[in-house]
C-alpha cells in the first residue's frame, strides 16, 4: 500500500499494489500546472482510494484530460485522461518510499529552455 497527500494533507490516498515506473511530462501544460516538469505513476482508478474529494478543484486542460488540485493549499496531484480506467498521480505526492524509478522523459520537444536532462533516462521527443 502507498500513501500520499497534498502539502496541507486535505486531501490523502492510497494506491494498492505496486507503482509503475513514472514518466516526466515536459510539455508546456504540465510545466506550467506543476511549476517545472510532471512526474507521475499511472494507477488503476479500482486500486485509488481518496479521501478529501471535496477538497479537490479539476480543471480541463483538453477534451481529453483534467487536472485535480487541491482547493486549500494548490498541490497538483492527478492527471485524469477521462474515459480510462487509469488516473496519474503526482509522484511528489507520495510518501516515501515509492520503490520506483524514473522509466522515461516524454514531450521533451517541447521542455523548458532553462534546463538540460542529462539523468541518462530515455527521452521521447512526443
Amino acid at each position: 500500500m502507498h500513501k500520499g497527500s497534498c502539502l496541507c494533507g486535505a486531501v490523502t490516498f492510497e494506491v494498492s499494489g505496486h507503482l509503475h515506473p513514472p514518466d516526466a511530462c515536459h510539455c508546456s501544460q504540465c510545466r506550467k500546472q506543476s511549476g517545472h516538469f510532471w512526474a507521475s505513476t499511472d494507477v488503476a482508478r479500482a486500486a485509488l482510494t481518496l479521501h478529501g474529494a471535496d477538497k479537490l478543484t479539476w480543471f480541463r486542460s483538453s477534451e481529453k484530460v483534467r487536472r485535480g488540485f487541491c482547493s486549500t493549499c494548490g498541490s497538483s496531484l492527478f492527471w485524469d485522461p477521462i474515459h480510462k480506467d487509469t488516473i496519474s498521480i503526482a509522484m511528489g505526492a507520495f510518501d516515501l518510499p515509492t520503490d520506483t524509478r524514473l522509466a522515461m522523459h516524454i514531450h521533451v520537444a517541447d521542455k523548458g529552455d532553462y534546463y538540460e536532462i542529462a539523468d541518462g533516462v530515455p527521452q521521447n521527443p512526443h
